[in-house]
């Protein structure tokens, strides 16, 4: 049986979500994010496996449009997804192509490559926000209408009960228990890992501005209300 969650967590956002251990061991979870566009097609953050039930899903929704890749370590399943869904667009940044296995892989855009204001036809529904200053060179996306963020590894909420609802083993973090945006080292957390500070507080503030009420992580729960006083907590460093 299929450990992997799938639910409508706003109208037309549908998370796909799923145990997984960093390094084998640390609980934190996987999830990918599909959105139904306008046009019928579907925009997805590709960061699970694509087993059958989530591929059964994408289809129902339309079939993906757009394929894309959160972050520089977000890029395992990337070959996969362009596989089943070989039309669609393929963007990621330029640090997961380097990473990525397959040096094959046609990828059609590439933060940190292309121009700062490159467009790649999903703008007009979803926003998205490169932090160049971040470790692991993060995209944020936003999607107005549901008023939903969707992110990697900038913000976490952890232990990833969701995640491993269809597991056996515990979503519980050794030693710390729980990792969430207003914990104290969270903040904390991210002024270590951000590498231009100016850069970060720039981006920082540019999603601060936008108007989400929810937060999907890749890493632990979704966070269903408070998601800008999140936001804020967690970058608080960089929005002072």
């Amino acid at each position: 049986m299929s450990e992997t969650v799938i639910r409508e967590v706003a109208n037309g956002v549908w998370t796909f979500s799923r145990p997984f251990a960093r390094y084998g061991v640390v609980p934190v979870g996987g999830r990918s994010t599909a959105i139904k566009m306008k046009n019928g097609g579907v925009w997805v953050l590709a960061s699970t496996p694509l087993e059958p039930e989530t591929k059964a899903k994408l289809d129902e929704l339309g079939g993906v449009k757009y394929i894309v890749g959160a972050d520089a370590v977000h890029h395992l399943f990337l070959g996969d997804f362009k596989k089943a869904y070989p039309d669609a667009k393929l963007i990621a940044p330029k640090e997961a192509i380097e990473r990525h296995g397959d040096k094959n892989l046609v990828f059609d855009g590439a933060w940190g490559r292309d121009l700062p204001n490159t467009r790649y036809g999903f703008e007009d529904e979803i926003k998205h926000r490169f932090f160049s200053g971040f470790v692991n060179k993060d995209v944020v996306f936003f999607h107005p209408d549901s008023k939903v963020l969707i992110e990697a590894d900038l913000l976490m909420n952890l232990p990833a009960n969701e995640q491993y609802s269809k597991s056996r083993a515990s979503p519980k973090l050794p030693l710390f228990g729980g990792f969430t945006p207003t914990s104290w080292f969270h903040p904390r957390f991210l002024w270590y890992l951000g590498k231009d500070k100016e850069a970060m507080r720039r981006d920082a503030k540019t999603v601060a501005g936008w108007d989400f009420e929810k937060i999907i992580p890749c890493h632990g729960d979704v966070i269903e209300r408070d998601a800008k006083k999140a936001w804020e907590e967690a970058f608080k460093f960089y929005l002072d």
